[in-house]
Parts: C-alpha cells; structure tokens; sequence
C-alpha cells in the first residue's frame, strides 16, 4: 500500500474493521430463495435496518407485476418479494450506483440451508458469496467512505433486488430508473476465487413455445391428431442446430404430453438462448419467428412465443475498459492484481450496460461453486474487497475516474 496517505489508510482501515462476517453469517441463516416470499421479507427488513447507517432516503419497493407461463400454457402472475433502494445525496455533482441481490437460488424446502467452516478461510453456505458477502462488503465500504472528508462530492442509489437469481424481471425498470444519469455503476456479485472480474459478458433470454395441436386415438385414429409433443420437439432440435458463433441455445425443458393411448394436443417448451454480441441477438430472434413458423406449418398446428431477452449483451466498449482500467488501478495501491475475463454468466449489470452505463459488476468477494450446496466464502476476501471499493469511491469523489481513460 505504498503512497497512500495517512487519511487513505484511515479509511481502509474503517472498511476491513466493520463485522461484515457477523452480516454474512447473520443473513445467510435467512432462506431467501427468490421464491420464498417470506424469507425474502425478512432479509429486505434486515437490509433496510442494516443500511439505515447510511445517510438519505432509504425504501422497500413493491415488484412490478409479472406474467409467466404454466405448464398448461395459461399466464399466471408470478408474486415477486420488495426490493430495496437508497437515494443519498442526489444532487451531488457525481452520481454512482452501487447494486446487488438478496435472493439466492436456494428454495424454502431446499435441504442447503445452514453454514460451516471448511477451514479456517473459507465459510460454507447458501448465498454466502452469492451475494450476502458482497452485500456486507458494500455496506462496508459505503459506511467508511461516508466519514472521509470527500464524501459531499458523491451521491449514490443503491438497489438491492430480490429477483435477480430469476432474471431481474421484476425490478428491471427500478435498475434501468435508478442507472439515469449515473458516471458509473458498481455490482457485488462474487468474483472468482483468485480474484479475477467478468468482463464482457454474453446476453441471456428465455422463451416459452405454446404448442397447441389437436388429441385423437393413439390407435383407431391417430392420422387425424396433431401431435403438440412431437412438434415441440422438433422444434427444441431446430432451434439447436441454429445456434452458432452469433448466440447459443439450450432447450431445457417440455411440460405436456398426454396418456399413451391419446395422441397430445399440448406442450409447452421452455428454451434459452445466449446471444454474444446485440447482432447475435438479432440472429436468435430471427431463428425464433422462421422456425416457430416453419414447425407450426409442417406440423399443422399453432405455436405461441412468451418470453423475451431479459439481459442484453454486455460488451466490453470503451467506457467499460476505462472503468475496469481504474479499478484495477485502484487495486494496484492496495497491492492487490486486478484481471478480467469474458464470461458466458449474466447479471444485472447487463442490464446495467444496455443504459449507457459502465459497470464492475464483479466487486464482491472471492469465493465459488456457487449455486451449488458446495458454496463457499474466501472470508479475508471480505475486508480486501471493502477496501478496494472504499478507495474506489475515494478516488471518483477526488475526481479521479473519467469514462474516457481510466484512472486521471
């Protein structure tokens, strides 16, 4: 940590001596799959008492409403837990967002459900890197910025959303409203166990195909039936082989069918699709119309699309390489190497991107095997992260970051 001055370790220090393992520990004790609506409303109660340290306005946000589709092809509305938002000093002359998850991808009745040490490093347990670590590394570095003297020159929004682990689609316009007029954007997800970022990233949609044929007899009648599961299924193999350089494609899942004396007149297939670039998803949209079509037409049936693409593409353009230049030099004053590479993941910071924002969506804390009940935490990564993002926040407050080259 060679150059920095008395006040820039003050600070450091200050972010690394908050009990974020406390937090972590506290809050992954909480089920709050995205799913779990009750535990979801107990975790954003938690986080609201835990950010109220912060200075500004501090909210739980109802979800925006959201339609799916059964697996008997009807749309149904699908509750979503509150999110949480905090608008501090908006009228600062720079503005930040700071954004992360509460929920996880573990379900109330999941049997994932406690933590323990693996050794004296690392912390097993559900969300304990993705995200309830980066969440407490977050509020550390937020909480010791706000005692520096620079503190008055930025102003922030923090969104926490309970639905990002299912696409965010609940809390997409709150992101897109809170990333307006932002010089840069700031996600805690974790990053990998020796610290490296995502960088560019692919986009991400999910589709499902109503297929709706006709029933008849398996045996006296067949020829007169229009068989949905079959046409779903030629469509799931379609839909494949057209995926390429451009985007990739993976059917996941057929709901329907019928007993096997009855010819079935109803499937729905479930499909994502993960464009590289904007133009692969233009190609992917493009191969979803002509082959429903195509499938509808040589099958004789009627096909109906519901889905979208919910997270765009994320490239690595200039204004992201700036970002990511300076908080590698920032890593750099603590001593700590900074590296990035290019993933097929998706997060909000896509979202995040696609507003002309730049974004580190990887300042979390360094753990893995995430989504899986082998998760665990790098537990010094804690206070290495909250310093990192503490001395981030030091130096865009003395003016130090321009989208155009990095670190000035």
């Amino acid at each position: 940590m060679k150059g920095l001055s008395s006040s820039d370790r003050d600070l450091l220090d200050r972010a690394a001596a908050f009990p974020m393992l406390a937090l972590v520990q506290r809050w992954a004790a909480v089920n709050s799959g995205s799913r779990n609506l009750d535990g979801l409303a107990a975790m954003a109660d938690m986080l609201a008492d835990s950010f109220a340290i912060l200075p500004g306005e501090i909210r739980l946000v109802d979800a925006d409403p959201v339609d799916a589709i059964a697996a008997d092809g009807r749309i149904e509305h699908v509750p979503h837990g509150r999110h949480l938002h905090l608008s501090v000093r908006p009228d600062a002359p720079v503005r930040l967002l700071l954004t992360g998850h509460m929920d996880t991808v573990f379900p109330a009745g999941h049997s994932f459900q406690s933590i323990r040490w693996i050794d004296e490093e690392r912390l097993n347990g559900p969300g304990v890197a993705d995200m309830k670590g980066g969440l407490a590394v977050m509020l550390a570095a937020l909480q010791a910025f706000e005692t520096s003297g620079e503190a008055s020159r930025i102003g922030y929004e923090v969104v926490i959303n309970s639905d990002e682990e299912v696409g965010s689609p609940s809390s997409a316009a709150l992101i897109r409203d809170s990333a307006r007029g932002k010089l840069a954007a700031l996600t805690y997800e974790p990053c990998l166990p020796d610290g490296t970022l995502a960088g560019a990233r692919a986009g991400s949609g999910n589709f499902s195909f109503i297929v709706t044929g006709r029933s008849a007899h398996a045996g006296r009648n067949p020829e007169e039936g229009r068989n949905a599961l079959l046409a779903a299924a030629d469509l799931a193999l379609r839909l494949k082989a057209a995926g390429g350089p451009g985007f990739t494609c993976n059917p996941a899942r057929i709901d329907g069918g019928s007993p096997n004396n009855v010819v079935p007149d109803h499937a729905v297939l479930r499909v994502n699709f993960r464009p590289r670039s904007l133009e692969g998803e233009q190609q992917a949209r493009a191969a979803i119309a002509s082959l429903a079509e195509a499938v509808a037409r040589d099958h004789d049936l009627s096909i109906h699309i519901h889905g979208g693409f919910g997270r765009p593409p994320k490239p690595m353009d200039a204004r992201a390489a700036s970002l990511f230049a300076f908080v590698r030099d920032c890593g750099a004053e603590l001593g700590l190497p900074i590296g990035w590479r290019d993933t097929g993941g998706v997060c909000d910071g896509n979202n995040i991107a696609a507003c002309g924002v730049p974004v580190v969506d990887t300042m979390g804390v360094r753990g893995g095997d995430i989504h899986s009940d082998a998760e665990y935490l790098i537990v010094p990564s804690l206070a290495e992260r909250a310093q990192l993002s503490a001395l981030a926040l030091l130096r865009m407050a003395q003016g130090r970051f321009s989208p155009a080259g990095g670190m000035v």
